[in-house]
């Protein structure tokens, strides 16, 4: 099952387990969000909303708050000693997507337990 989703004015086609980049959106790593605007739902039947589903959610987590790389906006005025450089990074969210809800259901509000990342100085071979 798929679902096309809209956030920040942008539309995405997601599905469980995915992972996207989306604009910036409140929350901390590890909170569950919910996307409401669910466009349209995939799978053995279709569902096309007009303009949205009725009843249709998309729950995913929060995996990190970061930036976007620094893009350069430079201008420059031949012959008349006026340049101006400016620097943007914009803000994203990357969300991965734990459920695709219907019939109004709500999703499990719980956090996942994160992964236990490996200490520095473990290996799977015994030192000798």
């Amino acid at each position: 099952m798929f679902a096309v989703i809209k956030t920040g004015g942008l539309q995405y086609r997601v599905a469980a387990n995915d992972v996207i980049t989306v604009g910036r959106l409140a929350g901390e790593p590890g909170d569950i969000i919910e996307l409401g605007e669910v466009l349209m739902l995939g799978g053995e039947t279709v569902v096309v909303g007009a303009p949205s589903v009725a009843g249709a959610l998309v729950a995913g987590e929060v995996v990190r708050q970061s930036r976007g790389p620094k893009v350069i906006a430079f201008k420059k005025r031949r012959r008349k000693n006026s340049r101006r450089k400016r620097g943007h990074r914009q803000d994203f969210t990357v969300v991965r997507i734990t459920e695709i809800l219907t019939d109004g259901r709500k999703p499990d509000m719980t956090p996942r337990p994160k992964a236990q990342a490996k200490a520095a100085g473990d290996s799977a071979a015994p030192a000798a």
